[in-house]
């Protein structure tokens, strides 16, 4: 097999024909990703410190391969906390069986469909048929990445932001995701934290280029800067430049290899609808790149680490058996050596001993700080054993308020990743069915995706929190039910509906007209069958006594 070698770096600038029909010299992809790549390189250290500390296989050091050992922690509570929390947010913001977004209407439209209906049941029976309308596109678009497989690629992305606080989501054609590490893309923001830039690297086997590509890669071979021919397994490294024209609005797209376009491969994208979502954990002002969640923690991680691996080789050591035998005495060492379990032998038992390390007060210091930290850091990560405090009775209720409690501490991070997330992917998802014709072009000023999960979760559960308090209270203070004619049942149960996030809760719920009519015809008909009973009875004693009267009389 060919192995890849350069003769000479590939220029990092290259001449380009203008309009005017100047020639100007311009970057290249490869030197503006070695250029931002400086800028990358603190993230990228202190993500394979996190790394290093949880999952060693999420950022491995620079030259791996599938034969390179990693580093392996002493503790696992880094691992476990980063696949616990990874599944909450997946579950959290892409609920399965259930959409992430919720279409909505615009005021302006529901004012006009009102005026137009002219009356309110007309204006309700419109209103659902729109809604109708575009829950159906939801469920297009929920199908579309179910049968895509993009749980695998977002559970694996949740973890990179976890760790190393960064990762970028590229949304394919077919509705799939391709995750790209830290290490293989790199980003600039303004001011605002809004992208101006990205430049992704990939590496891609010659045997898997068109060949236009392997085109340009002879081309370059027959210039000097390859010495020897590139293997079909070989290597291509492929630059991809993302740049954003704040004059027209657009993101500009293109391909590079060697320091040449690929032909093919440039084009433009909507600026709200790039299938390139470059995302952070935690966004900070004025930086490119966001910090992770174990960031944050690695101090414990690292003492936790190192205190473990204290005690793992120290118990090693205490669990080791040496017997100590005096050369003086009558107890031969040998007979010891090879005597069988419950042997008998000639000796002194004051001439054997056992070597003891006596250093178990030392031990239990060092295991009560790694069990504070443990514990810490199980919390840290949501995990329940950190929640349940040490007591001989703990309720489910008192376990499921921590929990509830802790959850709610994630409000900051759902709110970035439903902005850098959530939102793009579902108006590039939806985009790209348009684009295709599967899905009918929505007026954008008319009707807008609304994320319904994540923060919008946490303030539903929060009033269905409420709603269960009011309801203990109450029927605390009042056992008798009292306090029933006080209450609106119709706005209860649609408040607790919207809470549960119940689908089709408007077809399923009376109106309080409805309830009324129906209502009013109960009572109309009890205040019939009152009045028409007496006279029905009367009718029949009338009728009983005409045919007693009328009936043949008995010979005397």
């Amino acid at each position: 097999m060919a192995s890849r070698v350069r003769k000479k770096p590939i220029p990092q600038t290259t001449q380009e024909v203008g309009e005017d029909g100047e020639s100007r010299e311009v970057m290249t992809a490869e030197g503006r990703y070695g250029a931002l790549e400086t800028e990358r390189y603190p993230f990228y250290r202190r993500a394979q410190d996190a790394s290093k500390m949880t999952i060693p296989s999420l950022m491995p050091p620079q030259g791996h391969t599938g034969a390179t050992m990693y580093y392996q922690p002493f503790q696992s509570v880094g691992a476990e906390g980063v696949n616990n929390l990874a599944a909450k947010l997946l579950l959290a913001l892409f609920p399965p069986g259930s959409s992430f977004f919720r279409l909505a209407i615009s005021e302006l439209v529901l004012q006009q469909l009102q005026k137009k209906s002219g009356n309110a049941q007309q204006y309700e029976s419109d209103r659902t048929e729109f809604e109708e309308a575009l829950s159906k596109i939801e469920d297009a678009v929920m199908t579309r990445m179910e049968q895509a497989g993009t749980r695998t690629a977002l559970n694996e992305c949740f973890k990179h932001l976890i760790v190393c606080g960064n990762a970028l989501l590229q949304v394919l054609d077919n509705g799939g995701l391709k995750l790209h590490k830290l290490d293989r893309y790199v980003v600039k923001r303004d001011v605002e934290g809004n992208v101006v830039e990205m430049v992704v690297k990939e590496t891609i086997s010659k045997i898997a280029l068109p060949v236009e590509v392997i085109q340009i890669i002879n081309e370059v071979g027959a210039t000097g800067h390859e010495t020897t021919p590139l293997g079909f397994n070989d290597g291509i490294d492929v630059y991809t430049w993302i740049r954003r024209t704040p004059q027209s609005k657009m993101w500009t797209v293109h391909q590079e290899v060697y320091g040449k376009v690929v032909p093919d491969s440039s084009g433009t994208y909507p600026m709200d609808k790039s299938p390139w979502l470059p995302l952070r954990f935690i966004a900070v002002d004025g930086e490119d790149y966001g910090r992770s969640f174990v960031e944050e923690y690695i101090g414990s991680l690292k003492s936790l680490d190192g205190l473990t691996q204290s005690i793992v080789e120290g118990s090693a050591q205490a669990a080791k058996v040496l017997w100590l035998v005096n050369e003086g005495g009558t107890t031969q060492k040998r007979k010891i050596a090879q005597a069988g379990n419950g042997a008998v032998l000639d000796g002194n038992a004051k001439g054997v001993t056992t070597l003891q390390l006596q250093k178990f007060a030392d031990f239990q210091v060092a295991k009560a700080t790694a069990d504070e930290l443990k514990k810490d850091l199980q919390r840290a990560f949501l995990l329940l054993a950190g929640v349940q405090r040490n007591a001989e009775r703990v309720t489910a209720e008192e376990i499921r308020e921590v929990a509830q409690e802790l959850e709610t501490s994630l409000g900051g991070v759902y709110s970035v990743l439903a902005q850098e997330l959530q939102r793009p992917l579902a108006v590039r998802e939806m985009f790209q069915l348009q684009r295709a014709g599967d899905l009918p072009h929505l007026p954008k000023d008319l009707v807008n995706p609304q994320i319904v999960t994540g923060i919008a979760g946490l303030g539903r559960n929060s009033d269905l929190a409420k709603y269960q308090t009011l309801g203990e209270v109450l029927n605390g203070i009042f056992p008798q039910g009292e306090h029933a004619a006080y209450m609106d049942v119709g706005n209860i149960i649609r408040g607790v509906a919207v809470s549960i996030d119940l689908p089709g809760i408007d077809g399923a719920i009376k109106s309080d007209d409805q309830v009324e009519q129906e209502t009013q015809a109960a009572q109309a008909h009890d205040i019939a069958k009152q009045a028409v009973g007496p006279g029905i009875k009367a009718a029949s004693d009338m009728a009983q006594a005409q045919a007693e009267k009328s009936a043949p009389q008995p010979q005397s």
